[in-house]
């Protein structure tokens, strides 16, 4: 199944040049069952490597471009009455695909936002009382502005705890431009190389990394990780201002996961510590809240998350 996997990841490759962490946690986030928040600037290619992640997997792809004007049911589906048979019939929205791209995800209004909660969660949805499973795969990959304020709206802390992770986009290096900029310039030799995955292929790999096994000493590695966010100070102690609000039990189910799910990606059957720290920040940062004097001292999250691993011994 990992060669399944392999292929995907070369057809992302195709396509999007370096950003090998973006792809990397999609593919983690395929394997792990999870939905996905990606952050960046414009640009960075974020759209662009998931309509390539959807174009290799033999599954409903829908993308829905989130703006102020949308409302629930343009998301959900509604009731629509027909006048010829004289009664209400629904008809479904877009979130009833497999694949799902929310775009710009932070500028559609909270009520908006709200109506995928459900979705997320329980993977159904419900309309005029009426609840509708939606399919066994399902995924949601949302992207957002990092800077942009004006017309946008903050995602509830309740929503954002439903992502399994948020990955940060960075810019690419000098030579990864220069690629972009030549592959740019080349006929589109790629259009038709198309590393189909099906929805069978992808349950039999979650199957598998279902089995990689976690030994006991890091299964309480991440529940001592996830209450350093929590309480500190029995580690240090001058963590402890820095941080509002701790995670949620959620990021130790997301942890533990998505470490089964880079383990396998990596050819192993078991996993290590280093799966655990590297997938940390992606798991966590979205889950905290920094206090007005980590804001004051200039401490982003990222920061933060990296003292908490240095100050949590390994096993």
């Amino acid at each position: 199944m990992k060669n399944d996997f392999n292929a995907l990841k070369a057809h992302i490759e195709t396509t999007i040049v370096g950003q090998k962490t973006l792809i990397e946690r999609l593919l983690t986030g395929v394997l792990a069952n999870g939905h996905i928040l990606l952050e960046g600037l414009p640009g960075l290619a974020k759209t662009s490597a998931v309509q390539q992640l959807a174009s290799g997997m033999a599954m409903p792809f829908q993308r829905i471009q989130f703006t102020p004007d949308l409302i629930p049911g343009d998301i959900t589906g509604s009731d629509i009455f027909v006048p010829q048979d004289g009664h209400f019939q629904f008809v479904a929205g877009p979130i009833f695909n497999e694949i799902i791209l929310a775009d710009e995800i932070n500028r559609a209004p909270p009520k908006v936002q709200s109506a995928l909660l459900e979705a997320m969660q329980e993977r159904q949805v419900t309309v005029g009382g009426v609840t509708r499973p939606l399919p066994d795969i399902f995924m949601v990959i949302a992207t957002q502005n990092s800077i942009e304020q004006e017309g946008t709206y903050p995602l509830p802390e309740a929503q954002l705890d439903r992502f399994m992770m948020k990955t940060l986009i960075d810019y690419p290096s000098a030579d990864e431009e220069l690629a972009i900029l030549r592959r740019a310039q080349q006929a589109d030799s790629h259009a038709h190389n198309r590393a189909a995955i099906t929805a069978a292929q992808v349950s039999s790999a979650r199957e598998a990394v279902n089995k990689v096994y976690i030994d006991e000493m890091l299964e309480r590695y991440i529940v001592t990780l996830v209450g350093a966010t929590r309480d500190p100070s029995p580690w240090d102690e001058a963590l402890t201002p820095l941080l509002a609000r701790g995670a949620s039990p959620r990021a130790t189910l997301a942890l533990a996961q998505t470490s089964r799910a880079r383990a396998y990606l990596k050819g192993r059957d078991f996993v290590e510590p280093g799966d655990i720290i590297e997938l940390a920040h992606d798991v966590l940062n979205h889950r905290i809240a920094l206090s007005f004097t980590a804001r004051a001292e200039g401490v982003n999250c990222r920061q933060l998350i990296e003292r908490i691993t240095d100050v949590v011994p390994i096993p």
